[in-house]
């Protein structure tokens, strides 16, 4: 292992930044970094209005790291369900913590970094990109929530015939399937990113909060459910403080 740290963060203009940083390994995913990377989400999002993760090295992440999978099996299933349950915790993070958490995906994101991209609250990829749950060449099971998340993203016949064949996705592709909100040619990536990044900075913290809770929390409901949670937190957020400068900003109160 490298005595670099697995995970980097940064933080300016309201923007806090991620970045997973085993470049040499193509960011893939040990326990320390699925541990840094749940410890920079839970550091990071009471400080600043919007996360952006992205990979060292021009690549995302190309998913579980071999070497250290074949060490925790030798160790048995105890070991192994280490790996697992650090990286769930933190794509759980990355849908529980209160502001938008924005995936910049360039260069390979396979396996655990394609789950950890549909785990983002919105991603933006190069169109080069080459994305892939690609667990079936190896005679492997998704293990990041790819079996679970990608159904509910694209629909059951879509991810079971992309997850079964392993076949891969440009960043154009994952775009058109709904799987990104953008994808750019690779020489804009970092540019739109930051424009993205800085429009979501600027919005009302508490507000964006709320609506990442009703689309993430309405997905696992009825439709009736989900309207009524809506109902309930847009009267708790209008009557609450964080609505006043908004309201009045939209109706012309308090401009002289």
């Amino acid at each position: 292992m490298s005595g670099e740290q697995p995970v980097l963060t940064q933080v300016a203009d309201g923007v806090g930044r991620i970045t997973l940083n085993r470049p040499q390994a193509m960011n893939a995913i040990t326990v320390e970094l699925a541990e840094g990377l749940a410890a920079a989400l839970e550091a990071l999002a009471p400080e600043v209005a919007v996360i952006e993760i992205r990979g060292a090295g021009g690549n995302f992440c190309v998913g579980g790291d071999f070497k250290q999978l074949e060490a925790l099996r030798a160790r048995g299933p105890e070991a192994m369900a280490e790996l697992f349950a650090a990286f769930g915790r933190a794509c759980a993070l990355v849908a529980t913590v209160e502001v938008p958490v924005v995936a910049v995906v360039e260069g390979y994101a396979m396996a655990g970094g394609f789950e950890l991209m549909q785990a983002a609250d919105l991603a933006l990829v190069a169109e080069e990109a080459k994305l892939a749950d690609n667990h079936s060449n190896f005679g492997q099971v998704p293990g990041g929530g790819g079996s679970q998340l990608l159904p509910r993203l694209v629909g059951r016949q879509r991810a079971s015939a992309h997850i079964l064949l392993g076949e891969r996705l440009s960043g154009a592709e994952a775009a058109a399937w709904g799987l990104a909100h953008r994808a750019v040619p690779a020489a804009r990536l970092d540019a739109v990113a930051a424009e993205v990044v800085a429009r979501l900075a600027g919005k009302s913290r508490a507000a964006q909060a709320r609506t990442k809770r009703l689309i993430r929390e309405g997905l696992e409901l009825p439709l009736a459910d989900g309207l009524a949670l809506e109902r309930r937190v847009v009267v708790e957020h209008l009557t609450g403080e964080d609505a006043g400068a908004g309201i009045a900003s939209f109706t012309g109160g308090g401009r002289t």
